[in-house]
């Protein structure tokens, strides 16, 4: 087509704004044809708002109607001699005058410009934009084979169309609304340092390790911002379960505000990321997480060495840690006074390390919507997270609102074999790797790695994935979910010969029974069918295998630990089971024992029995975050590691050889021996612990048991309610009651008499901690601490 644009029965011409936009439908990032159409049109405007002022109101002329006579009905001026079609680049354009006729209403141009000769340039160049943009939403609008998006060309080409009538600006009305659509945005809840995601879960970290945060989010928010969503028919025929109605109503607002406005800049144009929020992010994040972790494997040999880490490495784990808080149901970031509320919280810091470890999470499993049926099943994407100190520390309400973690902290009386916080601090930042964001791994697993440890990072890296599925008989059938029963159904057939295969079909299928999946490459390989009885309190797990050419991997292993952590989240805190002589070894590496804490009311005749297998039972601890358990526990060994080297290295010394036996002594103490004592080495004598863990067991329990009787133990029976005292788990980190000490007891926690004293001391510390000397429990804690030293002399656990 040629500058002048001619037009052909009243409609803007083919082609005249270069290519139509990527067709918004796979679902992924814009394609670079998309971008050259862009620039296309963005050259096209330039070059005619460069042209004389007759060719921009020939131009304006087509859009504009007739105002010769009232009785006239003509909508837009035509050329007597359009150009040909497609346009010749051999023929010269004629200028036309502003006298040439129309060939619809034979009216001159001029009439149908006359509103137009005292506009300003400015005003002018503007229309013309708008003029172009109408002919590229022609284009549009017969090019799109979707019905849905087509619809929306069609729209917005007519809101333009009238805006060059009627010489306004274009807004978009009707039942859409005006951004945002919703608060916080994606953008506030994820983007940099001062924003929700990153303040919440990486508020602790070094500077360095935070710019690293800070650009993933960056790279994600821009992915957002320039990723094609699937259409609404598309999404249908992939997630038939989810909210159509919701997607379509965001997908039209998305066209309007964020894609067509790329291309056409007369529309006015907003960022993904900037009014959309948690609603659509939850509809994209499944497959855009899929796809960029792939693209990125596809071209890791094109990064760059900087960024290769980066993006492989990194980026796996940010997205993982981000999906658990889309998806969650009680995610903080989502609220919008969640940075107010924080502020307090960041100060604070990383309080605890040694009680409250650097890795934790919330227990949110959730579906997600944009796969699977929430009443059937679950998208299971729990990753490594950081402990916040609202998470991991704060049991109580603040005391003040204002008041910030200071270093008057590091002065407050400590407990015998309290490490101080500054030392702590010191030592994790010599035991992370800078390299890596969230301490010490690395792909070359030693030998004394955790079981889970490979399956773990493989997951992270989206290699392995983790859903709860099952049948429905309410729903209409999800093909994926079928096709990933099947696979069940047949590892589960193959892995355990002697269940017959028929019984095995029918228990994955119903409706009763879900089943963990781990999926590799879009295949199963493996799971865990179980059936939950939640009014009995246990879970009764059927089947579980993973397929031969994928075993001593960890998978085993990692599989019985999300399953763990997704019956957390659903409050039932026990399994059942019956294993067979080749399973019993596995159940016992997870936890399971022969000793069942469900009472036998609560199971009989709700479970099935299996002869000559043998019932195993596992408890689970709701504090416990079993899928990164084992990092916790090698970061705590790393760290006593740490410390025990440094104070090695502090008592370190060498003393002169001992000269004595030159001189004939042929005996000495043993004590005499200099810096023996210095060793932590002690003669024996009254204050030799008992070897027998009973007789240990015996001398602790009539101690505990004195104390707890004594006149002046009844501030220190139950845990401090913090309604009692308000701000006390904010003072006292480290809380101990003699209930405590007597659960601990019983569950033989005090294998050594320095655990049992350490506990006891504790209460009397916290309590002189936290109330004035005047007060009734600070001289019951004297009391009391004098009291419990003489039976610990008397039972002869320390000198007299």
């Amino acid at each position: 087509m040629s500058e002048s644009g001619g037009l052909q029965q009243g409609s803007p011409a083919v082609g005249a704004a270069g290519s139509a936009p990527a067709a918004p439908g796979g679902g992924g990032a814009e394609c670079s044809g998309a971008a050259a159409g862009s620039a296309g049109i963005a050259a096209k405007k330039a070059q005619l708002r460069s042209a004389p002022r007759p060719k921009k109101l020939e131009k304006l002329g087509v859009y504009s109607s007739c105002k010769a006579e009232e009785s006239c009905k003509c909508n837009g001026w035509k050329s007597q001699n359009p150009p040909p079609t497609p346009p010749r680049v051999d023929l010269q354009q004629t200028a036309i005058s502003l006298t040439e006729p129309c060939r619809s209403c034979s009216h001159l141009l001029a009439d149908h410009v006359s509103h137009l000769e005292n506009i300003s340039e400015e005003e002018m160049n503007r229309l013309l934009g708008v003029a172009l943009d109408v002919e590229y939403l022609f284009t549009c609008v017969h090019k799109e084979e979707d019905a849905d998006t087509k619809q929306v060309y069609f729209s917005l080409f007519k809101l333009l169309r009238k805006c060059i009538l009627q010489m306004g600006k274009p807004v978009v009305e009707g039942a859409l609304e005006s951004p945002p659509f919703e608060k916080p945005s994606i953008e506030q809840a994820s983007k940099n340092g001062v924003n929700n995601f990153v303040q919440y879960k990486f508020s602790h970290l070094p500077s360095k390790e935070r710019q690293t945060i800070v650009e993933l989010a960056k790279m994600f928010l821009n992915q957002i911002n320039y990723w094609q969503l699937e259409t609404p028919s598309q999404r249908r025929q992939c997630s038939p379960i989810d909210d159509a109605a919701g997607y379509k109503v965001n997908y039209t607002r998305w066209l309007c505000y964020c894609n067509v406005p790329q291309f056409c800049d007369s529309l006015p144009r907003y960022e993904t990321t900037q009014i959309f929020g948690r609603t659509l992010l939850r509809s994209v994040f499944t497959v855009m997480r899929r796809q960029l972790l792939e693209q990125a494997r596809q071209e890791k040999d094109k990064l760059p060495p900087e960024k290769r880490t980066l993006i492989l490495t990194h980026f796996p784990k940010f997205l993982s840690m981000l999906e658990e808080e889309v998806y969650s149901h009680n995610s903080p970031i989502w609220n919008e006074d969640f940075l107010a509320s924080s502020s307090t919280s960041v100060q604070l810091g990383l309080q605890t390390v040694i009680s409250a470890p650097p890795v934790a999470r919330s227990f949110s499993y959730s579906a997600s919507p944009a796969a699977l049926d929430s009443s059937n099943c679950g998208t299971l994407s729990p990753a490594c997270k950081t402990a916040s100190a609202i998470e991991a520390n704060l049991a109580g309400e603040k005391r003040k609102s204002t008041e910030p973690f200071t270093h008057e902290e590091t002065k407050r009386p400590r407990v015998v074999g309290d490490i101080p916080m500054e030392l702590i601090n010191e030592v994790m930042s010599t035991i992370t790797d800078p390299s890596s964001m969230l301490g010490p791994e690395t792909s070359f697993l030693s030998a004394h790695s955790a079981r889970d440890e490979a399956a773990r990072l493989e997951e992270r890296r989206g290699v392995i994935e983790f859903h709860v599925i099952g049948n429905s008989l309410n729903q209409k059938p999800n093909k994926k979910i079928m096709i990933w029963l099947v696979g069940l159904q047949n590892v589960f057939s193959h892995q355990l010969p002697r269940m017959p295969k028929e019984y095995i079909t029918r228990l994955v299928f119903d409706p009763k029974h879900k089943t963990l999946a781990l999926i590799k490459d879009g295949r199963v390989i493996g799971g865990i069918c179980f059936r939950m009885f939640p009014s009995q309190g246990f879970t009764e797990i059927v089947f579980c295998a993973v397929t031969s050419n994928e075993q001593v991997k960890g998978y085993g292993t990692h599989l019985m630990n999300h399953l763990k952590e997704y019956h957390i989240k659903h409050n039932i805190l026990n399994f059942l089971t019956y294993a067979d002589e080749y399973a019993i070894g596995y159940f016992k590496k997870q936890g399971f024992s022969k000793d069942i804490k469900v009472p036998k009311a609560k199971y009989v005749g709700y479970i099935k029995d299996y002869e000559g297998a043998t019932l195993m039972g596992c408890e689970l601890n709701p504090r416990i975050p079993y899928t990164e358990f084992s990092v916790i526990i090698k970061k705590q060994k790393e760290i006593i590691k740490k410390l025990i080297e440094r104070k090695q290295a502090q008592i370190r010394k060498v003393y002169p050889g001992l000269s004595c036996f030159k001189e004939g002594v042929r005996q000495i103490p043993i004590e005499s021996i200099p810096g023996i004592r210095e060793t932590g080495w002690k003669p024996a004598g009254k204050g030799k612990e008992p070897k027998d863990p009973d007789q240990l067991y015996s001398t602790l329990k009539n101690i505990l048991q004195h104390v707890k009787t004594h006149q002046n133990a009844w501030p220190f029976m139950e845990p401090v309610k913090k309604t009692e005292a308000p701000g006390y788990y904010q003072v006292i980190r480290f809380p101990m009651d003699l209930k405590t000490m007597t659960e601990r007891l019983k569950n033989r926690y005090y294998t050594t008499k320095k655990l049992f004293m350490a506990d006891m001391q504790r209460i009397f510390t916290n309590c002189r901690e936290y109330n004035p000397p005047e007060s009734e429990y600070y001289k019951c804690a004297n009391l009391l601490e004098k009291f419990f030293y003489t039976k610990i002399k008397e039972a002869g656990l320390i000198e007299k």
